[in-house]
């Protein structure tokens, strides 16, 4: 499935699971998890580096390729994609809840410790690991096998 093609959880429509922004009041709890989402992303640098990511072919940019754009130092940008990416995993485990998912699974390769950590911070836990399971680059790799269950779903 392409970028293009996700499906948004929570929007109205024949696939909407629950009632969206535009269509029913949002009540505390949902206006909490929103504005924690809308925060990180109240920041131009958040969002240029999110367009950044998402206009790249196959979404993956390493981030000594996007420091030259600004004027900020690498660690600087690495706070920023943090941020980022804490904010797009909260509003993942949101969505999912509202939707009554109770579990949440992902597979990433053993060497992104920033996003092992990263999925460790919002809850997912390491299950084992799957080896040669995901391709990359044309090589096979060993992908670790993460899930997250939810507190408030099951």
């Amino acid at each position: 499935m392409s970028k293009q093609e996700l499906v948004v959880l929570g929007r109205d429509g024949a696939d909407g699971c629950c009632p969206g922004l535009l269509t029913a009041p949002l009540d505390e709890a949902r206006s909490i998890e929103l504005a924690k989402v809308f925060k990180a992303l109240d920041d131009p640098i958040r969002l240029r580096l999110l367009s950044m990511i998402a206009s790249r072919a196959g979404g993956e940019v390493c981030v000594c390729d996007l420091t030259p754009a600004f004027d900020l130092s690498q660690p600087t940008i690495s706070h920023h994609l943090k941020l980022l990416g804490l904010a797009l995993l909260d509003a993942l485990i949101a969505s999912t809840e509202a939707a009554g998912i109770w579990t949440i699974q992902s597979g990433i390769f053993p060497e992104n410790t920033a996003s092992l950590a990263l999925h460790r911070r919002a809850g997912f836990r390491t299950i084992g690991t799957r080896e040669r399971i995901g391709r990359h680059h044309g090589i096979w790799r060993d992908v670790v096998l993460i899930e997250r269950r939810s507190p408030k779903v099951g």
